[in-house]
């Protein structure tokens, strides 16, 4: 088997090993059959939510080792004909089989990552709120790039993006936009985008000067049916006033738009893109999602490090560079992963900064910097 060719069996193989480890390959078959189990138990259906809960974990589980398997035996019968190839001096079936090893490297490099969303919510729909932070009307033009960005990127994911509220900026942009994106795995992709952007470019509003602007973004999950989150009445106050969105189809003549409260967290929430009745409701689950957010950061460090490491939307506390002038660069602090291809990122070219930041090992290093440990 020639160089390249090995070198791409043994890159498949350490995928598969990883992938095997953050699955729990080890019990894997073990815990299928108690699901099995538990499924063939008549009284299962006597509390449906609990009965469904138990079905999607075990169609997880299911689907999870006929991903393993699948490129385990792929790679097998791969193997195999490049082998039988090389016996027989068939440089066709060589070739062909060297191209799907390289497909299937770049599949099983996704499933290793796609592994690591395996967080309590990471499979829940998202919010998704972006607020200008410093720059005035530069800060409002980023919020409203930051805005496309996102919701491309999730266009191109094939998920559903819905409108939650805008606030539309003095001069140009967005003050503030909140989104609900629906898909499998929203919430556990677009989490590590929460924290502070930073863009440096020449103004675009006639200035001619280099300007830095800001803008924070904050991901938090849409909160499961099944998940109870109590809100007391007495803990929050609720008003309604009068939309101010950016025109077009979003402008809302009425006192519809409902902006609720919540007095021992200090959470504000709004909604200003249905009727006053659908907003309290928008409004509502949108408070319950940020109440979960809130415990999920108990139960997860790493969550909890990232919001409170978040900090205001300003100098010293961003996350990620995007440099458009003097040159062409966008940077993620947390991992040093960068790409001049900033029209892209901009774009909704995005999935590398969220792969770096999902690849990090629990020492909080970079996948980089643990290679280069090793």
């Amino acid at each position: 088997m020639r160089t390249e060719a090995q070198n791409i069996v043994s890159d498949i193989e350490k995928s598969l090993t990883l992938l095997g480890q953050r699955m729990g390959l080890e019990t894997a078959q073990y815990r299928l059959e108690e699901f099995n189990a538990r499924v063939e138990d008549p009284n299962l259906w006597d509390d449906p939510a609990k009965a469904q809960a138990l079905m999607r974990d075990r169609q997880a589980l299911v689907d999870q080792l006929a991903i393993y398997n699948g490129i385990k035996q792929e790679l097998s019968d791969n193997v195999e004909l490049i082998e039988l190839g090389e016996m027989e001096d068939d440089d066709e079936v060589v070739t062909e089989a060297e191209a799907a090893l390289k497909a299937l490297k770049a599949k099983a490099a996704e499933k290793e990552l796609e592994a690591l969303l395996n967080g309590e919510a990471d499979a829940n729909d998202t919010f998704l709120e972006i607020n200008a932070g410093a720059g005035g009307t530069e800060a409002c033009d980023w919020a409203s790039m930051l805005q496309r960005m996102y919701v491309r990127w999730a266009e191109k994911r094939g998920y559903k993006v819905e409108l939650q509220s805008e606030e539309a900026g003095a001069e140009a942009g967005i003050k503030s936009v909140s989104y609900k994106i629906s898909g499998h795995n929203a919430y556990g992709w677009l989490k590590s985008e929460s924290g502070v952007h930073r863009l440096v470019r020449i103004s675009p509003f006639g200035k001619g000067t280099r300007e830095t602007s800001f803008a924070s973004v904050w991901v938090y999950p849409v909160v499961d049916d099944n998940i109870e989150i109590e809100v007391n009445p007495a803990d929050i106050r609720i008003d309604t006033y009068r939309s101010s969105g950016a025109g077009g189809q979003h402008v809302n003549t009425t006192d519809s738009a409902v902006r609720i409260t919540h007095h021992p967290t200090g959470i504000v929430v709004t909604s200003s893109e249905k009727s006053q009745h659908q907003n309290r409701d928008i409004a509502m689950k949108a408070l319950k999602s940020r109440l979960y957010q809130l415990e999920l950061d108990k139960r997860n460090a790493a969550i909890n490090e990232a919001h409170e490491n978040k900090g205001s939307a300003g100098w010293g506390n961003q996350i990620r560079s995007y440099v458009l002038q003097p040159y062409q660069m966008v940077k993620d602090l947390r991992t040093n992963h960068e790409t001049s291809d900033t029209s892209g990122v901009l774009d909704g070219a995005l999935d590398g900064f969220m792969a770096a930041t999902l690849a990090m090992d629990v020492s909080g290093k970079s996948r980089a910097e643990a290679n280069a440990e090793e």
